[in-house]
């Protein structure tokens, strides 16, 4: 959210990823060395999610890595940057919202919120609109719910 231009008063920072290897505790045994915990929430058939990985250290905030399944998701994960002075690739604005829209919960529709007020509204708008047909129609719904505001 930061790095598109909106502040919150959270701190948090989600990651996100598709390989289901990320799941398997194996993935992580080098962590535990070094006193980071990784507890591994796998989700079901009926799970919007494959699970995800929360790492948790003493006096750090938790770090989330949604593992993600599917293609839709794969490209956001593609088509995401490095800024100027970055490491970590960041998802568009546009890919950004697409996850918020697919999450569904108020605060996803809060920040979907701001992040149009902070970017170019009528072009996030119409990118939104081209990739909307992936995702579920709740999040179809959601985006009509945000719009007519």
């Amino acid at each position: 959210m930061a790095r598109h231009g909106v502040v919150r008063s959270t701190l948090d920072q989600d990651l996100l990823a598709v390989d289901p290897v990320c799941l398997q505790s194996e993935s992580w045994a080098g962590l535990q060395s070094s006193g980071v915990e990784a507890e591994i929430r796998k989700g079901d058939l009926y799970d919007p999610l494959l699970g995800v990985v929360r790492f948790s250290a003493p006096g750090e905030r938790p770090v989330d890595l949604v593992v993600g399944k599917f293609v839709w998701q794969r490209e956001v994960i593609a088509r995401a940057l490095v800024h100027p002075g970055g490491e970590v690739p960041v998802v568009r604005a546009v890919d950004l919202i697409l996850l918020k829209l697919y999450a569904g919960g108020p605060q996803d529709a809060w920040d979907i919120q701001q992040l149009l007020a902070a970017e170019d509204r009528e072009t996030l708008i119409s990118q939104v609109d081209q990739e909307l047909a992936q995702l579920p129609a709740e999040s179809a719904l959601l985006w009509r719910k945000i719009l007519d505001g």
